[in-house]
């Protein structure tokens, strides 16, 4: 079924008793040409366009829970591509233009906002830093703009901008492109879109081992049965390394739980993102009125989806040094998100020792905002048994090599994220 504004009408004379399930809910076949473990945004857009663009059409993706229950619905929902290094900046960039065109492609609304992308600086240093990451940025034609103190102030004019904050605003860096989407819905997207081109979805069937004979993958056996395939994926974010070591090797991946919160509605009072620099914080408001708000890392290994208080205070601190009036709401509910941290700070999208065995994770705080370009270059990379030009620079074996991508925002040093 098509969605439209008639179907929306048409549907409503029967007081919506006529909508059809968005996917199907097979039963497992035998064997599949290609398996795709994890049934989030990365997985699924990963069958999406192996569907679509490479004429794969025996695929199953193969999901633990329920679709929209991972790692997909559990972020603060940012999109950016303000990235330094060419290989992140690239990569992030063509996300970004999936991103532009998603909701028409998938014939579902993700509610897709452009509202820009502001990075706060406090310090000349810091200033110096943005500055130069926005010239990398232009210089690889992704738009960036330096609004200084007046600007910034303007911009957002609930901020407090004065000298009182123990961190005073000085300027920022504003990528106009960046904005928001629902992140649930671009599961349920991809997942329709998906079916449609006949891909098997299969919810509450978790891969509990990975089958392998003369070093190469024969399928999975998951708590329905054993499932043969010729190919197999994983796009499991924080659950990577338990995959790996599946497969027989590991991973230079920490996994740690990531929070985030939402206060109760109110008015529209900011109309961008906004990420305080002098500490890991970062806020927009969606359309329901409620703030989103994210802090950093609890700084300990964990496959939990359960945080503590210690990093929610410290998250509500830089809260109302930004915005003081934050001090009178209530938060309504919170949760955790488990990020799979690799040692750089970028993904890894690769094959692996394992013949037809791939790996798409590694996603840092990233993970969200790449969801398009991930599926789009992992089934390339299954498809042709090679990485796509875009993640030539995400294999695996850099750690190895020592070819790292050192960007900024992870700590390069194991046991210290």
């Amino acid at each position: 079924m098509k969605y439209s504004f008639l179907s929306l009408a048409r549907n409503a004379f029967s007081h919506h008793r006529g909508w059809m399930p968005a996917w199907d809910s097979p039963v497992p076949k035998r064997h599949y040409d290609v398996i795709i473990v994890g049934g989030g945004g990365h997985g699924l857009a990963t069958a999406y366009y192996l569907a679509k663009l490479h004429g794969v059409k025996n695929i199953a993706v193969v999901e633990k829970g329920w679709i929209g229950g991972g790692n997909t619905g559990r972020n603060t929902t940012l999109i950016r591509s303000n990235y330094l290094l060419d290989t992140n900046a690239r990569f992030y960039d063509w996300s970004l233009k999936l991103w532009e065109t998603m909701s028409q492609e998938l014939n579902y609304n993700v509610m897709f906002s452009q509202r820009g992308v502001l990075n706060l600086a406090h310090t000349d240093a810091q200033q110096d830093a943005y500055i130069r990451r926005g010239n990398a940025m232009r210089i690889n034609g992704i738009d960036a703009e330096w609004l200084d103190h007046k600007q910034v102030e303007e911009m957002v004019p609930l901020l407090d901008s004065s000298e009182r904050p123990r961190y005073p605003v000085i300027g920022g860096l504003l990528q106009k492109r960046g904005g928001v989407a629902r992140h649930d819905a671009v599961a349920w997207g991809y997942a329709r879109a998906a079916n449609a081109l006949g891909v098997d979805i299969l919810q509450n069937c978790e891969c509990i081992a990975i089958k392998q004979e003369s070093g190469k993958v024969r399928g999975i056996e998951t708590n329905q049965g054993f499932i043969g395939a010729g190919q197999v994926g994983i796009a499991v974010a924080g659950h990577t390394s338990q995959l790996a070591r599946m497969a027989g090797f590991t991973l230079p991946i920490e996994s740690h739980l990531l929070q985030a919160f939402v206060s109760e509605p109110v008015k529209p009072i900011i109309n961008t993102v906004v990420t305080y620099g002098a500490g890991h914080f970062y806020m927009s408001q969606s359309d329901k009125g409620e703030l989103v708000m994210g802090g950093d890392l609890d700084f300990y290994n964990s496959y939990a989806q359960r945080g503590n208080m210690p990093v929610l205070e410290h998250a509500t601190a830089c809260a109302m040094q930004m915005f003081p009036f934050i001090s009178r709401l209530r938060m309504m509910r919170h949760w955790g998100g488990i990020m799979d941290m690799t040692m750089d700070g970028s993904p890894i999208i690769s094959k692996t020792p394992l013949q037809n065995f791939y790996i798409d994770g590694g996603w840092c705080y990233g993970g969200f905002k790449a969801t398009p370009a991930s599926g789009w270059v992992f089934a390339h990379t299954i498809a042709h048994d090679e990485p796509h030009e875009l993640n030539r620079g995400f294999n695996m074996d850099r750690f190895e090599h020592g070819r790292t991508i050192d960007e900024k925002g992870s700590g390069p040093i194991p046991n210290a994220q």
